[in-house]
């Protein structure tokens, strides 16, 4: 992504103020919801930082975050479309990925990005296995609907706190 872009994409994802909030039972259900609907081990709601990939949920996996460089959330974000890895052991966008060889094992990986109202993909919605498999057609429109309904809580929780601040400087006023 050229530099500038970056920059925008990453003030839009700054100004819902959501990086490094406690866990949300919201966002801990979704993820959970995920697991299930996909018989997968674990499922993340990432957000990508400059150099830190953040999980506001994760299921699965007791980590908050990962280095953003290998990220394959930092991979998938470039897309507008679901990011899959059918079998990360022959995929050359993973052989190298330190969650494919290392303990953790990662062979499949499919994410929908969040996309903002203004256009900028700040995250993921992912869901991750040990083993290879292939995502098809309803679970790829499943898994975009997890990702919308992600982006459209972080935009109801950012009008949410708008609204609080008016309210604040009109009370202020009287």
């Amino acid at each position: 992504m050229e530099p500038a872009l970056e920059i925008k994409r990453l003030e839009n994802l700054y100004k819902y103020q959501i990086l490094d909030t406690p866990p949300d039972g919201e966002f801990e259900e979704i993820t959970s919801l995920a697991a299930k609907i996909f018989d997968v081990p674990i499922a993340i709601i990432s957000l990508v930082d400059t150099d830190r990939i953040w999980f506001k949920s994760s299921f699965g996996i007791d980590i908050e975050e990962t280095s953003r460089d290998p990220g394959l959330c930092s991979s998938a974000i470039l897309s507008d479309d679901i990011y899959i890895v059918e079998d990360a052991r022959v995929d050359a966008r993973t052989l190298s990925n330190p969650l494919v060889a290392g303990l953790m094992g990662l062979q499949f990986y499919a994410a929908a990005p969040l996309r903002s109202r203004d256009g900028f993909n700040l995250g993921t919605c992912c869901i991750i296995d040990k083993h290879p498999r292939k995502l098809n057609v309803k679970e790829s429109s499943m898994l975009k609907q997890l990702a919308r309904i992600v982006m459209y809580q972080i935009e109801l929780r950012l009008q949410a706190r708008l609204m609080f601040r008016d309210l604040q400087k009109q009370i202020t006023k009287q």
